[in-house]
């Protein structure tokens, strides 16, 4: 390893030339998606990302001969370790060739930042927290992501557990396509539990979106406490994703349950921008003119392809039909009028009753994700 250099980002040069190492690890990956280069920097903005109010992260990269061959991310979450009781920190954004000197340096500078912030136990892949891209593809490799969701070589399973990681917890993306059936059934459900739960499903309304998007935070952060990983999305933090998902979204796409004047539950469904992504190469511009900007506001509404991408109902609600009125109302407006077929993630493994619910409308499963964690040892342990 005396070969390999690790170190931290400090400047703006450094950073450009972080977001854009991905171009050489999947340029001959036909099933990669790259990332917009404008969001990536907005993702990185110390002063931008609301991330940064409560939390801290550092980025490193890793030469060798003076070229970069891998790259990491290590961040620190307060708020994470106060709300479980935990003294964990992260590693996201990780990229490397096939070289387990490689990894390991670059996990090495992340344990050794996290230690000095006093942490004791290194997780991921996960970008700042579970509300941000996780997990590790460790199957479904020739599917393309879909939007906001992770791709990896199939070697980096390997990277990572021969640097000392285990897994800790796995999430699984369904695949839906045929909705006839699932269909006939929800219906048949969802009137027998109208009678008993008079639910009122309504779209988002696009023009009152901060306002929504703050309902959708208060059902979030309470339908989500007790799962694995969960982290409260701050009040800035919604305010930023609002601001991100905005131009992509759809009214039919994003549903709420009302009971009075009381939000108990929401669905959330993107259009897979990655579609047309794919052929953008990271830029919204060329030659000077938004030409890719334009495109994908084109195509938003065109697009047959999509992402269920949050499914949320408080507790007191969950065997009230009110999560199969959600997703009968999505297949109605999507799939059946629309025409659209897609993925439905990520579901937590141990999520029993959402994983048997999928499988009995006819998802698929069809990807795994994986988070690891490993100790950081104590100086001179």
């Amino acid at each position: 390893m005396l070969d390999i250099e690790v170190s931290e980002i400090t400047t703006r040069r450094e950073r450009s030339a972080f977001i854009k190492f991905p171009w050489q690890i999947y340029s001959n990956d036909p099933a990669w998606v790259p990332p917009l280069i404008i969001e990536r920097k907005e993702f990185l903005n110390r002063k931008r990302h609301p991330f940064y109010q409560h939390g801290d992260a550092a980025l490193f990269v890793a030469r060798k001969n003076g070229k970069i061959v891998g790259r990491i991310m290590a961040s620190d979450d307060p708020n994470y370790n106060s709300l479980h009781q935990s003294n964990v920190g992260c590693f996201g954004l990780f990229e490397s060739i096939d070289d387990h000197d490689v990894a390991a340096a670059l996990f090495e500078a992340a344990a050794n930042w996290l230690r000095a912030k006093g942490r004791t136990e290194m997780m991921g892949p996960i970008d700042y927290s579970t509300n941000y891209l996780c997990g590790l593809l460790i199957d479904g490799f020739q599917f393309p992501p879909t939007v906001l969701t992770a791709h990896n070589p199939p070697y980096y399973q390997c990277l990572i557990e021969s640097c000392g990681f285990f897994k800790t917890k796995d999430w699984y993306a369904w695949w839906f396509a045929d909705p006839a059936k699932a269909v006939a059934d929800l219906r048949r459900l969802a009137a027998r539990f109208k009678a008993r739960c008079p639910a009122t499903i309504r779209t988002v309304n696009l023009r009152k979106l901060r306002d929504e998007s703050r309902r959708l935070r208060e059902i979030y952060n309470q339908a989500w406490e007790k799962n694995w990983g969960f982290v409260p999305f701050t009040e800035a933090e919604i305010e930023f994703m609002t601001k991100e998902l905005k131009p992509l979204l759809v009214s039919e796409f994003a549903w709420f349950a009302e009971i009075g004047d009381e939000a108990v539950g929401f669905t959330l469904c993107l259009p897979d921008i990655n579609v047309v992504l794919a052929d953008l190469n990271g830029r919204l511009t060329r030659f000077g003119l938004p030409i890719g900007l334009i495109k994908l506001l084109f195509y938003k509404k065109r697009i047959r392809k999509g992402r269920l991408i949050a499914l949320g109902v408080i507790e007191k609600y969950r065997r009230a039909g009110i999560a199969e009125m959600l997703v009968l109302r999505v297949m109605e407006e999507t799939m059946i009028k629309r025409g659209i077929t897609g993925e439905l993630s990520m579901t937590l493994e141990d999520n029993f009753m959402i994983n048997r619910f999928l499988e009995a409308i006819g998802a698929r499963r069809y990807k795994t994700y994986r988070i690891y964690s490993r100790s950081i040892p104590a100086v001179g342990a």
